[in-house]
């Protein structure tokens, strides 16, 4: 069971609302678990226009998954597959997982259509998907085929045994070649669809980079993440002054199109969740990727 206190900044807010802004579930799921007794408030059931007070605590426990995923014929790039996992090459643009009103057209819809067999340890709308990037990044992700592959490979990542290395180009000239950020992550009070860095309510995050690159006003960098909380590295670089190229969100800067922020999942490393051997994956940028970075090389 999870439980959530509500903070002041909330005080008065429905019920179904505040938690749509804070769990990426669509608000209709919402309603229909709140109706279900899946979620309660100071043990006690509630409608869904119930106006949360500060001190109130939010009981959420076995959420009721809508099944109702369909299956798409939507091609995939599979850089691996076996009887256990496949690893896919995601394109910027396509949202993971169903949730938030996007219940098609998701990398779980393709999944679906293109095998049987997939986990289910993380409910049918995450069905297969261990770890996540966001819609607008591109890059490598690994599914699981089978629960037990699932289990195995949360627990890799929750221990820090799996290596992730990111491509992100950023705003301005970074003269260090290398650097850590180590700042805490949390959601933000003003608007729970954006995080921050906070001591409040966080988690600790931290990031490593390395300049691979520098232009005129931006800067090409190697990303190892040592923990995985929500827009990590868009979060971190934004707190250091070096916001992520065309990020819609954080860039607080103008936008060169709607391609996505310039962040690519380049390389995963993990030892197989069967076989134990260790297994490296890595791809290059989309097009429209280096069309822009191209623009910077350029500039």
């Amino acid at each position: 069971m999870k439980r959530i206190e509500v903070l002041d900044e909330d005080n008065l807010t429905r019920l179904d609302v505040y938690l749509t802004s804070i769990i990426d579930e669509s608000r209709s799921f919402i309603i229909k678990n709140i109706k279900n007794g899946n979620i309660k408030v100071n043990n006690n059931l509630v409608k869904s226009g119930y106006l949360i007070k500060s001190g109130d605590i939010i009981e959420i426990n076995d959420l009721t998954i809508d099944t109702s995923i369909k299956k798409e014929d939507i091609p995939l790039d599979i850089l691996y597959e076996d009887d256990h996992i496949i690893v896919v090459n995601k394109k910027s643009g396509m949202v993971v997982h169903p949730g938030n009103g996007n219940h098609e057209h998701t990398l779980v819809n393709a999944l679906m259509g293109h095998t049987d067999d997939l986990s289910d340890e993380g409910g049918s709308e995450r069905c297969g998907i261990v770890h996540r990037i966001d819609k607008d990044t591109s890059g490598i992700l690994l599914v699981a085929k089978t629960n037990e592959a699932h289990k195995i490979l949360s627990d890799d990542f929750a221990n820090k045994r799996v290596k992730r290395k990111y491509l992100a180009l950023v705003h301005g000239v970074i003269e260090n070649s290398k650097g850590k950020i180590n700042a805490p992550i949390g959601r933000s009070k003003t608007d729970r669809k954006r995080m921050c860095i906070t001591d409040e309510n966080s988690k600790n995050a931290i990031t490593n980079f390395t300049v691979l690159e520098r232009f005129k006003n931006a800067t090409l960098l190697e990303l190892v993440l040592e923990t995985g909380r929500t827009h990590q590295i868009r979060v971190h670089m934004e707190y250091i002054g070096h916001p992520v190229v065309n990020d819609p969100v954080y860039g607080r800067r103008k936008i060169i199109n709607d391609y996505g922020q310039m962040l690519h999942a380049k390389y995963l490393g993990f030892n197989h969740p069967v076989t134990h051997e260790f297994m490296e994956f890595s791809v290059e940028p989309e097009k429209e990727f280096n069309e822009i970075l191209d623009m910077f090389k350029n500039s």
